[in-house]
């Protein structure tokens, strides 16, 4: 989410039309409801079901608050209008509406500094907004953000999807040896039937030689450890999650903003984090 994929990454057709678990069959989650059986092997260490409404738990997250990136049209806020938990769901709304000088207003979460992990699997149910303009993402950054600088400190988009493209869903990597600025990024993508229409569960899976990313349980991306250094490989140090959705920008705003769509609701149904037993 910090850039673009690379135009030349590998692309997949992979139909999907039903959101199930990884390797199995669909597993919905009622409001209340606690995580169901964790997949084979994984212990699940962190979840959130968005079951209490209104306000985020501040246990398990953190805001971007403000403009932030990629020349993007939003502005960041923690308000009610823009993030909350609602009918089981976690609610991102962007708005079309004048606020601190821009335009559109959105948010951005994170579990910066409340939940960090090295190696796991990452499994978020999501519905995607659609219309040119929108830039939805789940992915992750290196906590060593803040002293070795954005790619060198690595990030993982589990999912991101821009609307002039509304049924492709790309997965990437960024490294500083690997990424946008250098056209050398690595990713791939992968056609779902209609993502704002039905939830689909988008997941990736992080080993200390190789990181899978899937839809619906389907892997459509592997991006290996070259055992060649940090540069290529930063991933054996502790990331953090963030999921957001952009207005415009450097990519999500190539075909220009659609204003007749808003407000946008990207829902996220939960998010769990599991390890290796």
């Amino acid at each position: 989410m910090t850039t673009r994929p690379c135009p030349g990454a590998a692309s997949f057709l992979l139909l999907v039309s039903t959101a199930t678990a990884c390797g199995g069959a669909e597993r919905p989650t009622a409001p209340g409801a606690s995580p169901g059986p964790a997949p084979a092997g994984w212990t699940l260490v962190f979840s959130d079901e968005f079951d209490t409404p209104g306000a985020l738990d501040p246990a398990k997250w953190g805001y971007e608050i403000g403009y932030v990136r990629n020349q993007e049209a939003q502005y960041y806020t923690s308000r009610s209008e823009n993030v909350r938990a609602e009918g089981g769901n976690l609610v991102i709304e962007a708005r079309k509406e004048p606020y601190q000088g821009h335009g559109y207003t959105s948010a951005s979460i994170n579990t910066l500094g409340r939940f960090e992990f090295r190696y796991g699997r990452v499994e978020v149910r999501a519905k995607l907004p659609t219309g040119n303009g929108t830039w939805p993402a789940i992915w992750m950054l290196g906590t060593s953000r803040k002293q070795v600088g954005w790619p060198a400190c690595g990030e993982i988009d589990v999912m991101e999807n821009v609307g002039f493209e509304p049924n492709r869903i790309h997965g990437t990597v960024h490294t500083a040896a690997y990424n946008h600025v250098q056209g050398t990024a690595k990713g791939a993508s992968v056609t779902v039937a209609s993502p704002w229409e039905d939830f689909h569960v988008y997941a990736m899976e992080w080993y200390a030689d190789r990181i899978d990313v899937f839809v619906d349980g389907q892997k459509y991306f592997t991006f290996r450890n070259e055992g060649t250094g940090s540069a290529a490989w930063p991933f054996d140090k502790p990331q953090y999650l963030l999921i957001n959705l952009a207005i415009g920008g450097s990519w999500g705003g190539q075909r220009g903003i659609d204003d007749t769509r808003f407000p946008h609701r990207y829902l996220v149904d939960y998010v769990r984090i599991y390890q290796q037993r």
